[in-house]
């Protein structure tokens, strides 16, 4: 079955926006945290609520699709058929535990595999991007033009600071041929400023609902987006991830072999 992506793309608008309200609005009360892989791997009580919000609009509205979400209240999803929300509720956990900023909210959706919309918040700067390869993109509700590829020398790069630290992938190597490397910890966050232009490239290790939205959104803008073999990514499991100019995933490339 096929759907309006601009119905998708406006309900995500009202979705994201009452979910930043929710997250903004209760940002004094106290959370309950847990960890889950790990000490650095959080989920709060408002994570869980703001996911099931997001179920309980998705399975009203369109109860034929599938959902993944980070935090399990979705479809356990072994194929990509059909229409797909992938889910991150709270993207960057960490910092919306420790900062109280630089973390978003996110919805992708793909049909059959294929980008249909993407949606990223960041939550407390108020910036709303939306869009995909059919609708175009919209900067709260500017539209953004797609962008010229450009010497890695010019541009900085957001990357995952782990595989920095331990050069995975030659990614210390990568980083000396750019203006530099930058750290956010929200992989939301930087795709937002990988689509607006303020970086070149993103690398990181993510799972599905971490890179379904901003890859939806990319796909417009010319931002190709990459596995360390040069494939699509998967959708279905957890892999190194490769976002941006082409002339990024060239540099990349040639490092690894």
């Amino acid at each position: 079955m096929r759907f309006d992506s601009f119905k998708i793309q406006h309900d995500l608008v009202v979705w994201l926006t009452v979910a930043g309200d929710k997250i903004r609005q209760n940002m004094a009360d106290q959370l309950h945290v847990k960890t889950k892989s790990g000490r650095n791997d959080l989920v709060t009580n408002r994570d869980k609520e703001i996911e099931q919000f997001y179920v309980e609009q998705i399975r009203t509205n369109y109860p034929e699709a599938k959902i993944c979400g980070e935090e399990g209240f979705g479809d356990d999803i072994t194929d990509l058929s059909g229409l797909i929300f992938f889910v991150d509720p709270i993207d960057g956990t960490m910092n919306f535990v420790k900062q109280k900023q630089n973390f978003a909210t996110m919805v992708g959706v793909y049909q059959d595999g294929q980008p249909v919309i993407g949606a990223i918040l960041d939550v407390m700067g108020q910036q709303l991007i939306v869009g995909g390869p059919e609708n175009g993109v919209l900067f709260n509700g500017r539209p953004l033009i797609p962008l010229a590829d450009r010497p890695i020398a010019d541009g900085l790069i957001g990357v995952n600071s782990g595989m920095f630290a331990h050069n995975i992938n030659h990614v210390q190597q990568l980083i000396e041929t750019s203006s530099g490397a930058r750290v956010t910890g929200s992989a939301g966050i930087e795709f937002i400023q990988l689509v607006t232009g303020q970086q070149i490239g993103y690398i990181s290790n993510l799972s599905p609902w971490d890179y379904a939205a901003g890859q939806a959104i990319g796909a417009a803008l010319g931002i190709e987006t990459h596995t360390v073999s040069g494939e699509p990514p998967s959708l279905l499991k957890r892999e190194v991830i490769i976002a941006g100019l082409p002339e990024i995933w060239r540099n990349f490339y040639q490092l690894q072999n």
